[in-house]
């Protein structure tokens, strides 16, 4: 039953969008940020580089202080079972 009522959202879903993407390329082509050009995209592009760069960094970072703390907390209930 859930996987039927899955593949009917899904199917009318993707129906959804197919229906609204004609219209998403009115107006000539023209998106919310109007005419870019060449610069913006490389800008854009540089920004989502950095972005995954930063993201990345700050996501080991924590996952190092977790470990630690995983580290530590095991340490210490060898140290009071012993």
């Amino acid at each position: 039953m859930i996987k039927v009522r899955t593949s009917v959202v899904a199917a009318l879903t993707a129906l959804f969008f197919l229906v609204l993407a004609p219209a998403a390329m009115a107006a000539d082509g023209l998106g919310l940020a109007g005419r870019i050009d060449d610069r913006f995209i490389t800008f854009f592009c540089f920004g989502v580089i950095a972005f995954f760069a930063v993201f990345v960094t700050v996501m080991s970072l924590i996952q190092g202080r977790l470990d630690a703390k995983k580290e530590q907390r095991r340490h210490d209930l060898d140290r009071f079972n012993s």
